[in-house]
């Protein structure tokens, strides 16, 4: 849906992937319409007609990292905000919300993106709080290392 001003209103499931030395798992992509604007970032995406924040929160972990997890395996939500952000082209306004799931680290598997995001994930990493403190790199949430601390 978009506001008179061509915004996209859209409502997003997150997933934070948490393994058991407190490690998140993060994507890094990049923005089409600006490719030198690269990122990590949270897995998830927007929600699908009729499905609900588990429902969508289940497919796009699957979708974007290969692991298949149950409704009953999300805790929370523990965080709903909104964002605005260009991306493609466009700028979107996002409500998201954002779910905890426990998990032994694995591979990343990328090959179940959907067609408009194999043009702009291209790999996933295991980051510690730590290495989220020191990395010059930009990742989103911005306050992701505060997040990590509140879901303990």
């Amino acid at each position: 849906m978009t506001d008179g001003a061509g915004v996209i209103d859209r409502r997003a499931a997150r997933v934070l992937l948490i393994d058991p030395a407190g490690r998140v798992l993060l994507l890094h992509g990049w923005d089409p319409a600006r490719p030198d604007h690269r990122y990590w970032f949270t897995v998830g995406g927007g929600l699908e007609a009729g499905e609900s924040l588990r429902d969508a929160a289940v497919r796009e972990v699957y979708e974007e990292t290969g692991l298949r997890v149950a409704p009953a395996d999300l805790s929370g939500p523990v965080r709903t905000d909104m964002v605005r952000f260009p991306f493609d082209g466009r700028w979107y306004t996002q409500e998201q919300s954002f779910f905890v799931v426990r998990t032994l680290e694995f591979e990343v598997d990328l090959t179940h993106l959907g067609e408009y995001e194999v043009g702009c994930i291209d790999v996933g990493r295991w980051w510690s709080a730590d290495e989220l403190r020191e990395t010059p790199e930009r990742y989103y949430p911005e306050d992701l290392v505060a997040l990590l601390r509140e879901v303990g």
